[in-house]
């Protein structure tokens, strides 16, 4: 069994991010976030804030309908979609013939933030890992994805909190709280994805066992829309060109650095998951 590295600068050293490039912002890498719903449309908002903290440089959402024009107004930065809605506030089916023409036209995807869990995010799911675009999915999307023993490329990037995660695995959630590191690796094999552990100590796998643990952050990070946040980061480094484990250690790190920045502020809770991507810039590598 392949031991736990450390997640810490000196691995990050090993797993450098691309370089910051002078040019327009097609130089940076293009993202789409496809999330929100009637009732959370402003997860969207949270992750799309984020990518654009972490150096993406062209930005589309794709909302439901409902969400469209106030997310337009609070993220002046993007173009926003409308897509078809279902009654219960998500996604309608019928989207996700627009979802994958979106996916085609940007480097990297985030899928789920705020998104409701409903019939269409099966096919949603499969739409997106059909395009070349690297996806990470969370929340709605993730239960979705369908194991598979070939090899995927790009490669995807699964977000599951414990929960999640024994559901992708149909098992109790006991067995991920008595071992989240067997299951994390049973997943990322099981679903050919480099997957995250979330949990107060993180684990950051990959389809062939190779495994790193974060146990920084601070207590504050446990709030909601915190996850948002660290899946937009994933997104802006997956736009900027960074490959998916390296995007996700990164990820996991400037979130978890940015609540201890935070910490140190504020306290250590108390401070919101809308001010943790201001921390970002200044973590990044010059």
């Amino acid at each position: 069994m392949k031991q736990a590295t450390p997640l810490d600068r000196g691995a990050l050293d090993r797993h450098p991010l691309p370089p910051v490039v002078d040019g327009g912002k097609e130089t940076k890498g293009r993202i789409l976030i496809l999330a929100g719903s009637r009732d959370v449309p402003g997860a969207a908002l949270l992750a799309a804030t984020a990518a654009m903290r972490a150096g993406a440089g062209k930005l589309r959402i794709a909302t439901v309908a409902d969400a469209a024009l106030p997310l337009g107004v609070a993220m002046p930065e993007a173009m926003v979609f409308g897509l078809a809605q279902a009654a219960d506030g998500g996604f309608a089916p019928s989207s996700a013939n627009s979802i994958a023409k979106l996916a085609a036209e940007v480097d990297a995807v985030v899928a789920g933030p705020g998104a409701k869990r409903n019939s269409a995010c099966k096919k949603i799911t499969a739409a997106l890992l059909e395009s070349k675009a690297v996806v990470a999915l969370d929340v709605a999307f993730l239960e979705t994805i369908a194991p598979t023993k070939q090899q995927r490329r790009p490669v995807p990037v699964l977000l599951p909190n414990a929960d999640e995660l024994s559901a992708l695995l149909d098992c109790d959630p006991a067995e991920v709280d008595s071992d989240p590191i067997a299951c994390g690796r049973r997943a990322a094999e099981h679903f050919q994805s480099v997957l995250l552990v979330k949990g107060v100590t993180s684990h950051v796998v990959t389809p062939n066992g190779d495994l790193w643990t974060y146990d920084g952050g601070a207590p504050g990070l446990g709030v909601s829309g915190s996850g948002d946040v660290l899946a937009g980061i994933l997104g802006g480094l997956l736009a900027r060109g960074a490959e998916p484990l390296t995007a996700l250690l990164w990820a996991v790190w400037l979130h978890g650095e940015a609540g201890a920045r935070l910490a140190t502020k504020v306290g250590p809770i108390g401070f919101l998951a809308r001010e943790i991507a201001g921390e970002v810039p200044a973590l990044l590598p010059r």
